[in-house]
């Protein structure tokens, strides 16, 4: 999702969108362990999208204050 996108979501869509990746991403890392994944840069991936929603919705927070 790219960050124009993110910034027309609501804070409590981004919210939800955040604990949504969280349980992906450790969903992931559980089946990564068992067995190896195709593409273990997905991980990757997934932790950078957690840190970009998490910054918008701070940025959203700071500027409703």
């Amino acid at each position: 999702m790219k960050t124009a996108e993110i910034r027309e979501l609501t804070s409590k869509e981004i919210q939800e969108r955040i604990d949504a990746e969280r349980s992906t991403l450790v969903r992931m890392k559980l089946n990564h362990v068992v067995s190896p994944l195709d593409n273990p840069l997905k991980i990757t991936y997934i932790r950078k999208e957690i840190a970009r929603l998490m910054t918008i919705l701070r940025q959203k927070s700071l500027t409703n204050q």
